[in-house]
């Protein structure tokens, strides 16, 4: 028999309405994407904050269009998966995925890490993912909607046919369900994007680089360009010491893993 979810809607609204007046909070059973659904939400003129959480997600995805799965157990659901959507307004929109993974870590354990730029690890294995994007809304293009994504494994799923070996939450914390996992992370992750807005990244960036998982690290860019990584800038830019000087690293499109060959850890 599954053990049944109990999800603290109560608790987490209360905490965040006063925040983020008209907040609404809904648990679904079932949906193709949590990101997606706000989406179509938002198209439909729904521009409200929202928090979506969906116990199981058919079409769920992650960075460069990668899949998402969630799996589920006598021990109760496998993955905590939701979307966080209101509007937004900063004036340099840069390191929001870093700000968001940087609360999702805190909210939960001190040895979570952080891999550029947007996976929390642990022991070198992925915990969790972040997938952020945003829409225009109203009739005016300074009105933007951001919806941020959170996948992340409760327990250790079957590692099939995935680059990266992943994680689980309860391997640090035992008997942590999805419920209480969002419980944890709900308001501090509202209280992340207010003050990302009002004061956008620098603000986040020592904090993150504390948390660091390629820090010092041999890294190889999806480029081929291999180097060493110094951590991340103000503007969440990854800075990669490389044969040629140092470089920053900010296309979405760039991806970074340990590298294997030469040793630039004395460049």
């Amino acid at each position: 028999m599954t053990a049944v979810t109990r999800w603290p809607l109560e608790d987490i609204w209360q905490a965040v309405v006063p925040l983020l007046p008209g907040f609404t909070l809904e648990v679904l059973p079932k949906l193709d994407s949590s990101n997606e659904e706000l989406m179509r939400r938002l198209r439909a003129g729904r521009p409200e904050p929202a928090l979506l959480v969906a116990e199981h997600q058919t079409a769920g995805r992650g960075r460069l269009g990668r899949p998402w799965h969630d799996s589920t157990s006598a021990r109760g659901l496998g993955s905590l998966t939701f979307s966080l959507g209101l509007p937004l307004a900063p004036r340099d929109w840069s390191g929001l995925s870093l700000a968001v993974g940087l609360s999702v870590a805190a909210s939960l354990h001190p040895d979570i890490l952080l891999k550029w730029p947007n996976d929390l690890w642990w022991h070198d294995r992925k915990l969790a993912g972040i997938l952020i994007e945003t829409a225009n809304w109203g009739n005016s293009q300074g009105n933007r909607y951001v919806v941020v994504g959170v996948g992340l494994n409760i327990h250790c799923p079957v590692a099939t046919g995935l680059s990266t070996e992943p994680a689980g939450l309860e391997e640090l914390m035992a008997g942590v369900d999805a419920g209480q996992a969002l419980g944890r992370i709900a308001l501090p992750l509202v209280q992340t994007l207010q003050t990302f807005e009002q004061r956008g990244f620098t603000y986040f960036q020592d904090a993150f680089n504390q948390r660091d998982a390629l820090a010092h690290v041999p890294v190889t860019l999806s480029d081929g360009m291999h180097g060493v990584a110094q951590g991340v800038d103000g503007s969440g830019a990854l800075r990669v010491q490389t044969a040629q000087g140092m470089q920053r690293v900010t296309s979405s499109e760039v991806s970074v893993r340990p590298a294997r060959g030469p040793d630039y850890t004395r460049l």
